[in-house]
């Protein structure tokens, strides 16, 4: 089932256009990895499907199910956030503030919800901890849990394993890869890493110059992928 269809979309600020004529689909359960220069637009793609910015022009066509308040976003960090002063359940519960409604207090549903989540993070034994004392890979996988609590249809990544060390990274894409496979999650994930997206990812999305939108497989066979990349798929 298709959940999102972007048509002829520009993006840009202030009318300036950044990128133009992207036309890309995403379905239920697609891993889609968005790779590109620095520059590209490929946060600015992000922040426009989740409707913090309108499109220079194009449109967005979203199912009849889904809204973007069903959709779960991690942004890239800030240094502000690294220290925030809560705990782990406190930042994954407040994940599930967009389905209180006018209620002033979290459901015990909401709760169970944080919990799995928590539990899915492997979080379990730093749940009363504090979140700035925690090393940056917990702290990703903190903010991923509460990602998750906002998340029904689409989960958003924009650089998520940003500043992490090899290990913590490998380990960071194996838990997203298995929310895409085995909790069936769609993921769409901005990537400088193109060996890792076209590792774990079915779907690439590349804008710059020239755009490609299409399966791993083509997008290898494509003049975008550079030598590295393909030479990593090799080994998958």
């Amino acid at each position: 089932m298709v959940q999102l269809v972007c048509k002829d979309l520009c993006l840009g600020y202030d009318g300036h256009e950044i990128i133009g004529n992207l036309n890309f689909e995403i379905e239920q359960g697609d891993y889609l990895c968005i790779v590109g220069e620095n520059g590209s637009g490929k946060s600015t793609l992000m922040k426009t499907l989740l409707g913090l910015q309108p499109p220079v022009s194009g449109k967005i066509l979203t199912n009849d199910g889904m809204h973007r308040k069903r959709i779960g976003y991690l942004p890239q960090q800030t240094d502000i956030q690294k220290d925030f002063p809560a705990s782990v359940w406190e930042i994954v519960l407040s994940g599930c503030q967009n389905k209180c409604g006018i209620r002033p207090f979290y459901s015990k549903e909401q709760k169970q919800r944080a919990m799995v989540n928590i539990e899915k993070m492997e979080l379990q034994k730093l749940k009363q901890r504090c979140y700035r004392d925690l090393s940056g890979g917990q702290q990703q996988r903190v903010l991923l849990a509460r990602a998750l609590c906002a998340a029904e249809d689409i989960l958003l990544l924009d650089e998520p394993v940003a500043g992490l060390d090899p290990i913590v990274t490998e380990e960071m894409y194996r838990l997203i890869f298995e929310l895409n496979a085995k909790d069936g999650m769609t993921i769409v994930m901005i990537s400088h890493d193109i060996a890792s997206a076209v590792k774990y990812a079915d779907k690439i999305l590349h804008i710059g110059e020239n755009v490609f939108f299409g399966t791993k497989e083509e997008y290898l066979e494509s003049n975008q992928a550079d030598s590295f990349a393909k030479g990593e798929m090799k080994n998958v």
